[in-house]
C-alpha cells in the first residue's frame, strides 16, 4: 500500500524534485511510472468526471422531487377547485335556504295580521250583537260556553 502523505502519492511524484522520491519507487521500472503532468491531468479529468456524474445524479434527484411536488401541487389544486365548487354550491344552497325563510316569516307576520284583524272583526261583531240584543231586550249573549245537552233515552 502506498502512503498518502503530502508529496508521497504517485500522482503527486514529480521525477525532478529530490531524489529520496526515488526510493519509495527503487524496485519499480522508471518507464512503467506514468509521467506527472499526464498522471495530474488523468486525476483531474477523474474528478471532474465523478463531480459531473455527482451532479447529473443531483440534477435527477431534483427533477424527480420537481415531478413530486408538481403532481403534489396539481393534487392540491383539483381540490382547492372542488372545494371552491362545492362552497359555491353551499352559498346558493344557503342563499336559497335564506330566501325560504325570509318568505316564511314574511307568511308569518301576513297570517299574525290577519288573525288581529279577525280578532278585531270578531270583537266589533260581538258588540254589534250585543248592542242589538240590548236594544230588543234579548236573552244574555252566548258566552262560548257549551252544557252538554242530557241525552234522550
Amino acid at each position: 500500500m502506498l502512503s498518502v502523505f503530502p508529496n508521497t502519492h504517485p500522482l503527486f511524484l514529480h521525477p525532478d524534485k529530490n531524489e529520496e522520491q526515488d526510493s519509495d519507487f527503487s524496485s519499480v521500472n522508471r518507464s512503467e511510472i506514468p509521467s506527472a503532468p499526464r498522471t495530474r491531468a488523468v486525476a483531474a479529468l477523474r474528478m471532474k468526471q465523478i463531480a459531473l456524474d455527482n451532479q447529473g445524479h443531483t440534477i435527477r434527484r431534483l427533477r424527480a422531487q420537481l415531478a413530486t411536488e408538481r403532481r403534489g401541487l396539481a393534487t392540491t389544486k383539483k381540490e382547492l377547485e372542488d372545494t371552491q365548487v362545492a362552497l359555491e354550491a353551499s352559498h346558493m344552497c344557503h342563499q336559497k335556504f335564506q330566501a325560504r325563510i325570509h318568505e316564511a316569516e314574511d307568511s308569518m307576520q301576513a297570517q299574525h295580521l290577519i288573525i288581529e284583524a279577525l280578532v278585531e272583526e270578531k270583537d266589533r261583531l260581538l258588540q254589534t250583537i250585543q248592542g242589538l240584543q240590548e236594544e230588543n231586550n234579548a236573552p244574555a249573549p252566548f258566552d262560548d260556553e257549551w252544557e252538554d245537552e242530557p241525552e234522550e233515552e
